[in-house]
C-alpha cells in the first residue's frame, strides 16, 4: 500500500511529458515481453542474443529505463520483430 501511495505522489509531480514518456517506456517493455513469450524466449535468452548481461536487460524491461532508439533497434533486430510501429498517412 505504501508503494502505491508513493507512486501516486510521484505521478502528481510529473509533467505531462514525463508521464507520457513513462507510459511509452512501459508499453515498449510490455511489447518486448509479449514478443519474448511468443518466441518462447527468456530475458536471459535476449541478453545472450544482444551480448548483454541479464541485469542490463532486466533494467531495460523494468519500464522505467529510458531506452535509446539504438537500443530499441538492436532488440528489434535480435528478435527479428518490430517492437515499435510508426504509422504514416498517405500523402495526396
Amino acid at each position: 500500500m505504501k508503494t502505491n501511495k508513493l507512486l501516486d505522489e510521484i505521478r502528481q509531480t510529473m509533467t505531462p511529458e514525463m508521464k507520457r514518456q513513462m507510459e511509452l517506456s512501459v508499453k515498449i517493455a510490455n511489447r518486448i515481453y509479449e514478443i519474448l513469450e511468443e518466441k518462447g524466449l527468456s530475458q536471459k535468452d535476449l541478453a545472450h542474443l544482444l551480448g548483454k548481461t541479464e541485469t542490463e536487460v532486466s533494467r531495460w524491461l523494468s519500464g522505467t529505463h529510458n531506452m535509446t532508439m539504438a537500443t530499441i533497434a538492436k532488440i528489434s533486430a535480435a528478435l527479428d520483430t518490430d517492437i515499435v510501429q510508426v504509422t504514416t498517412r498517405q500523402r495526396r
